[in-house]
């Protein structure tokens, strides 16, 4: 059988913690003959959980020895991510991945597996949220805040919390097959495979504290979304060269004007697909797309998927107003 050690450190994320088991649990009833062996691994044997999340404290059978003899380690997220591991803990699993083991880890599990250098080298990911400080702390990771998870053949990682499921669904798909996956994604209601990156779920920026130089242009820009607009027209608004304003758009959004418009529409967009019925060229005008074509193009780039597919993921119930659901901001 292959085992699966899932190290569960103080203050660990209950859902993170519970994935694995539930996901590699499942698939063992999908095939002949069950195939995993899951092990829940603490430090003390015993465990509390996130306090954020109702903390509870789990007992297990293993402690850091469980990682000995372990196919594949997986690090569930932690409170105490930003930490540097323990001794024992960077010694088992380093120890693991000395051996051979696979080593995965669920949201910001990943600081830790970069803490020990199991990372360095490698292209990573982790909850979008964390994804600047990740690159930050470890220069040597090639971090991409925008998948749901990356499989670099021995170093699996996956973004925040549900993209767990996603990560294991794909080592099961790895280990047993294409058919023993999608009858473990059925049994556990999940698309075998979701659409898009975690890029969809990225919040936009508002704009900044209120003695901002640019936070009236700033919410001008917002009102004035659905027409052209040049960066003349948005240095003149804020009395500016156009030079100036891509300097104070540099040092107080951390971007452009026109990146900042950009991520702005798409939020626009975002907004009236999940709010409303429009059709998708109705939205590419009031988002100032101008054509679905454009909308589609930047959905693509921006999201990962496409607008309709966004919509299906996305909306909700339709609301009071009917049907098309409250009226856009115009």
């Amino acid at each position: 059988m292959m085992i699966i050690a899932v190290l569960a450190l103080d203050g660990v994320l209950p859902f993170d913690l519970s994935v694995p088991g539930q996901v590699f649990g499942t698939a063992n009833a999908t095939v002949t003959a069950p195939h995993y062996d899951i092990r829940v691994c603490a430090p003390d044997r015993s465990v509390t959980t996130s306090a954020e999340h109702g903390a509870f404290q789990v007992g297990t059978e293993w402690g850091l020895e469980g990682l000995d003899g372990a196919d594949t380690v997986i690090v569930p997220g932690h409170a105490g991510f930003l930490d540097r591991p323990s001794p024992p803990v960077a010694a088992a699993l380093d120890g693991a991945a000395g051996r051979g083991a696979r080593m995965a880890s669920v949201c910001i599990g990943a600081f830790t597996l970069a803490a020990v250098g199991l990372l360095d080298g490698k292209r990573a990911t982790t909850h979008w949220q964390h994804a600047e400080e990740l690159a930050r702390r470890h220069p040597r990771v090639d971090v991409d805040g925008d998948v749901l998870f990356i499989d670099e053949d021995d170093v699996v990682t996956s973004a925040g919390v549900a993209a767990g499921l996603d990560l294991c669904l794909h080592l099961v798909r790895r280990d047993l097959g294409a058919q023993a996956a999608a009858a473990t994604a059925r049994r556990t209601v999940m698309p075998l495979q979701r659409d898009g990156g975690q890029a969809q779920f990225v919040e936009h920026r508002r704009p900044r504290a209120r003695d901002s130089t640019l936070q009236p242009t700033l919410h001008w820009m917002e009102t004035e979304l659905h027409r052209p607009l040049t960066l003349e027209d948005i240095a003149a608004h804020a009395g500016m060269s156009v030079r100036h304003l891509n300097r104070r758009f540099r040092e107080q959004t951390g971007t452009t004007p026109l990146q900042w418009l950009l991520r702005a529409r798409m939020h626009r967009a975002q907004e009236l697909l999940e709010a409303t019925a429009l059709p998708v060229e109705r939205v590419a005008d009031r988002s100032g797309f101008g054509t679905a074509a454009t909308l589609r193009h930047h959905f693509a780039r921006l999201a990962g998927t496409s607008p309709q597919a966004y919509r299906n993921t996305f909306r909700g119930p339709a609301g009071p107003s009917g049907p098309q659901g409250p009226p856009p901001p115009v």
